[in-house]
């Protein structure tokens, strides 16, 4: 290209209509590619409009449809519902379900391994050691827990209080009860047979009886009652269908009331009360709630609402076999703490104690040992705790062949979990490792005092119980013994021990 073409191109460029800079001529084909770019625009935006309108479609009639509903639902609840005149306060749905939620999560404490010491604090201004004693049950052991005048203070109380016998005979009424269940003999003997062999053999009998009756029979004992009741008819020392349909519910009692039954026969052989810890309690009562409520790190609602402190004293030959503080908790099976919130009709109740705390008043001359038979075991097998002619139920003749026996020591607590965690931070099954006894005394006397925190492993349950109770009026819960504590001394079941 010359000069002059570059200076007329310029010029070209620089002139317009209006006196300002105009574009550059494009060749035909340039503006051609121009028209065809123009075309592609406006066929993506007309694709564009229409997915909006679309969007906009749906969403009106999504809003269509939800008003129309809306209108539908108002106007059944409308023709469901009473006039204004005739409407009453207690015509309200009742509270469903899931109008509890979980808000309380139960802490638990960790063992991390047998003999691991940590330090807590229990009252201001000192640390008390804990000792890690077993993983199965969780078991710790706290020394110097209550203070020597603590101690005095308490069995002092309970003194002034009035002990009671531990255990009484069994009242009649196991066949009352079997009819009410409605149990056929064949039914109560497949309950009975554990191993369903078609036998009855020893065990299987002895623990159903212990836990119906309250006595503490051996194997030398049971023998005896076959012979006199000549229920064994071959004399294997095995009772078949046959031969347990001779025999009522109540045979076994019935001969052992005709015989006299001693003391040492008796499942429990002590004596003890129980002492209030609420408002208006001894102080010295108060504290040790307190203290407990810092050691299980649990809400003090729940040990509030929970039983009092029970206090025992085992003379000379004292003893308790080996059992739990708390039973599994099937649907047939209310918890005796929260029965009446739990709106159902059981045959059945137990003590729901999530926790046991045991604290020693006094250091024993000799015996009297907690024995755990079953700590750390590694597996649980309830055919197997008698066998080879031991009994390791029994505290008065096997206690030393227990995995775990506590000395006790004046001041020194222990505590434990009767039910493992659900692992949602509630209550969850039994741990049947938390077997435990107390050994027979053999010189001197035995004082103990027992804390028992009650949790429904039904949360619901549980919730509806602590509702319950707080609305009751102040003035009720103002008097020397509330509302739970008073339900506890007027029915004996509350504080059942198993």
């Amino acid at each position: 290209m010359t000069d002059n073409q570059e200076t007329q191109d310029a010029a070209a460029e620089d002139t317009s209509p209006s006196g300002s800079a105009t574009l550059p001529l494009r060749q035909p084909c340039e503006r051609l590619s121009c028209h065809k770019s123009s075309v592609c625009s406006r066929s993506y935006f007309v694709v564009v409009m229409v997915f909006f309108h679309v969007y906009i479609i749906n969403v009106i009639a999504l809003l269509f449809y939800v008003h129309y509903n809306s209108g539908q639902e108002d106007a059944s609840r409308s023709r469901d519902a009473p006039s204004s005149s005739h409407q009453r306060p207690e015509s309200r749905r009742p509270p469903s379900k899931d109008e509890f939620q979980r808000d309380i999560s139960l802490p638990r404490i960790e063992g991390i391994r047998v003999g691991h010491v940590q330090k807590v604090s229990l009252v201001s201004g000192r640390l008390h050691e804990m000792r890690t004693l077993s993983l199965k049950p969780l078991l710790f052991e706290i020394p110097g827990f209550l203070s020597e005048d603590e101690c005095r203070v308490v069995m002092q109380l309970a003194q002034l209080k009035g002990l009671m016998e531990s255990q009484l005979m069994v009242q009649d009424g196991q066949e009352e009860l079997a009819r009410e269940l409605n149990l056929s003999p064949e039914e109560i003997f497949n309950l009975l047979d554990i191993n369903q062999d078609g036998q009855l053999q020893l065990h299987e009998i002895l623990t159903h009886s212990r836990v119906r009756d309250g006595i503490w029979l051996t194997p030398e004992n049971l023998q005896e009652i076959y012979a006199g009741l000549k229920a064994d008819k071959d004399g294997n020392g095995l009772l078949s269908l046959e031969e347990f349909r001779l025999l009522s519910n109540d045979a076994f009692q019935r001969f052992l009331l005709q015989r006299g039954v001693k003391r040492s026969q008796l499942v429990r052989n002590s004596r003890h009360t129980w002492l209030y810890q609420g408002k208006g309690a001894h102080q010295v009562l108060q504290d040790i709630k307190e203290r407990v409520i810092r050691l299980t790190r649990l809400p003090p609602t729940l040990v509030d609402l929970s039983e009092p402190l029970q206090v025992v004293r085992y003379e000379e030959g004292g003893h308790y076999h080996a059992h739990h503080d708390s039973g599994p908790v099937y649907p047939e099976t209310a918890c005796t703490h929260t029965r009446l919130a739990a709106n159902a009709s059981t045959p059945f109740e137990t003590s729901c104690r999530y926790i046991t705390v045991l604290f020693y008043l006094n250091s024993v001359d000799g015996g009297g040992e907690t024995a755990f038979p079953v700590a750390d075991n590694r597996t649980y097998d309830e055919v197997s705790l008698i066998q080879n002619d031991v009994d390791l139920l029994d505290t008065r003749r096997n206690c030393d062949k227990s995995n775990l026996r506590v000395k006790p020591t004046k001041g020194t607590a222990v505590f434990w979990y009767n039910y493992l965690s659900d692992g949602r931070g509630w209550v969850g099954e039994q741990d049947e490792y938390a077997l435990h006894g107390g050994c027979m005394v053999t010189h001197g006397t035995k004082w103990v005092a027992n804390k028992w925190i009650n949790i429904d492993p039904d949360y619901q349950r549980q919730a509806r119980y602590q509702q319950l109770v707080s609305q009751q009026p102040e003035e009720e819960e103002d008097d020397d013994e509330d509302l739970t504590m008073n339900t506890g001394i007027q029915s004996p079941s509350i504080h059942q021990d198993l």
